[in-house]
């Protein structure tokens, strides 16, 4: 008898990631949160197709990362097209290391890109996952990955209407295509990634509360970058060459013997402990009452802290280590399924 699917990780992973993406981050405030239900279908629908796709296909977090990175280019270059507005929000985002040709700054380029991929796609999927009982599997059938879909599709829509009817700005033709290519080369390279065979390296992995703390360090040390006032171009290099470091030690790290979803996770809950944080200086978008953002900020704070805690004893009850596994054929098999390879799970 097949296996009755249960729909409600997906459901959960649909409106955290809206959560983590504006409200934990200090963006919106507390009293905005009736507008988790218009983020949604853009940021939730995004996730949850991005991580079933993946899944359905036995690809690993780098595919993942690579859609992530995808749904970043596309949120910001063909709905909300911050990325290409001189003065989008009234912000002049594009002013500090402004690329002319390209209509594009560069600082803001690679932060908002980078954040869309890490902490508005990745963080959620990683703790829902550690929280579901089925981490590694399809969440939904056909039908639902269907639905999923055209939620996604009505969210790129809508927000994209919301946009230009609040600016009149439309990116150029040319822009549009340049962000058509993106998309094309990203989502080749997360397939040509996921067929690829995992590598292993020799060594042990490293403590897991010091992956973790590596993982609020370097992003808190990444947000900290971005919020300091300097020079554009000196910023933009500043942040590629933060997040060229963090991939190749992630990769090199999750390579090795004993890593396990304990370790993923721990990477996902130092992300997420950076965005609590840093809601606090945050300036939300409200403008309402500062001891009422504060406020909200400690109350999303907690509940991120609370999610991580149960995403951790769930996590770490399911992973079976080498160290406990017993010496039988099939003890090793499930063994080696359960290690979680950062560039295979």
């Amino acid at each position: 008898m097949k296996q009755k699917r249960r729909y409600w990780p997906a459901v959960g992973l649909f409106f955290l990631a809206p959560l983590v993406a504006e409200f934990l981050l200090g963006n919106l405030p507390v009293t905005k949160l009736f507008a988790l239900f218009a983020l949604a279908p853009l940021y939730g629908g995004g996730a949850v197709v991005i991580r079933e796709v993946a899944r359905r296909r036995g690809w690993g977090y780098p595919s993942i990362m690579l859609l992530a990175l995808a749904y970043g280019v596309l949120e910001e270059g063909v709905t909300t097209q911050s990325l290409f507005n001189p003065n989008y929000a009234d912000l002049r985002l594009l002013d500090p290391g402004h690329i002319s040709a390209l209509g594009m700054g560069a600082p803001w380029t690679v932060f908002v890109l980078s954040i869309h991929t890490l902490w508005s796609i990745i963080v959620p999927i990683v703790l829902v996952e550690s929280v579901s009982s089925r981490p590694r599997e399809p969440w939904l059938g056909t039908k639902g990955l269907i639905v999923f879909c055209m939620l996604f599709a009505f969210g790129i829509f809508a927000t994209t209407a919301f946009q230009l009817q609040s600016d009149s700005f439309v990116a150029s033709a040319g822009q549009f295509i340049g962000v058509g290519i993106a998309l094309v080369v990203l989502i080749a390279l997360a397939v040509w990634v996921g067929r690829r065979e995992p590598v292993h390296e020799h060594g042990s992995a490293l403590s897991v509360w010091l992956v973790g703390a590596a993982g609020l360090a370097g992003t808190s040390l990444y947000i900290v970058v971005d919020d300091l006032d300097l020079n554009g171009w000196l910023q933009a290099v500043l942040l590629l060459a933060l997040i060229a470091v963090a991939i190749l030690v992630v990769l090199r790290w999750s390579r090795r013997e004993g890593w396990t979803r304990l370790h993923t996770l721990a990477l996902a809950g130092g992300a997420l402990l950076t965005y609590a944080w840093h809601a606090f200086p945050e300036k939300s978008l409200g403008g309402g009452s500062k001891a009422v953002d504060l406020a909200g900020n400690a109350v999303f704070a907690v509940l991120a802290v609370a999610l991580l805690v149960i995403a951790w004893r769930r996590t770490a009850v399911a992973v079976v280590t080498p160290a406990t596994e017993t010496t039988g054929d099939d003890g090793m098999a499930d063994a080696t399924i359960r290690r979680d390879k950062f560039g295979d799970s």
